[in-house]
């Protein structure tokens, strides 16, 4: 990557790059807390401990239920968002609309069809329905990972879950049996809770606090019922 890519595109290469780094460190840690737990329990047992190679475990259901409980709070709490603030308001908020712009906005505003410039994407100017497509892509593609995440949750989880049966003698669950049980809804919403959380608290922090030069930010002279202003 040249050094001008890089400072045009350094915001996404650092979160990727943070990301990579935290699922490797994720992978390391998750790997030998597994094996550990296998040596105490054979030392429980006296059977031999069924310890995994790295390479092994990153492919487990232990992995990715970690990974996905987290992956699909996260996309759960972004298609929300997307979808709510095109009807609600929060007034004074930099994330929110203008009071009394609630809603899709006329053709005009959101430059589509007849409205289009030149340079606009062709699936903006085409009209019918690839128009209609690309006008929610953010939300449809938001939705699609969520509920491919939480799915990969559901399936992982569930052979996590029926390893340990097996290990300790229960009973195995079907998919649907697994999916009704407090065990998973435990992990699920102790992630959504905390995802709500903190949008809803830079909702409202967003109103009085600020920071310079962040567009999540409104300018630091603006008042604070200054709603939809970036800085």
């Amino acid at each position: 990557m040249t050094m001008r890519a890089l400072r045009h595109n350094g915001l996404s290469a650092v979160f990727f790059g943070l990301f990579a780094v935290a699922l490797a460190g994720q992978a390391v840690a998750g790997h030998a807390g597994y094996n550990n737990d296998e040596v105490a329990h054979a030392e429980l047992t006296g059977e031999e401990p069924e310890k995994l190679s790295l390479a092994r475990y990153v492919v487990s259901s232990h992995f990715g239920q970690a990974v996905m409980e987290n992956w699909q709070s996260e996309y759960l709490q972004f298609t929300l968002f997307v979808l709510l603030t095109v009807w609600l308001i929060q007034r004074g908020s930099p994330e929110s609309k203008e009071p009394g712009k609630a809603g899709l906005e006329s053709d005009r505003e959101q430059m589509v069809g007849a409205a289009a410039d030149d340079d606009s994407p062709r699936w903006a100017r085409v009209g019918g329905l690839r128009t209609a497509i690309y006008s929610n892509s953010l939300l449809i593609t938001m939705g699609a990972i969520f509920l491919a995440s939480w799915f990969a949750h559901s399936v992982t989880g569930w052979s996590s879950y029926n390893a340990d049966q097996l290990e300790h003698g229960g009973a195995r669950l079907g998919w649907l049996g697994y999916v009704g049980t407090a065990e998973f809804w435990e992990t699920t919403l102790q992630n959504w809770q905390s995802e709500f959380l903190a949008v809803g608290s830079m909702v409202v922090l967003s109103i009085y606090l600020r920071q310079r030069g962040s567009p999540e930010s409104k300018p630091v002279g603006a008042p604070h019922d200054a709603t939809g202003l970036e800085g």
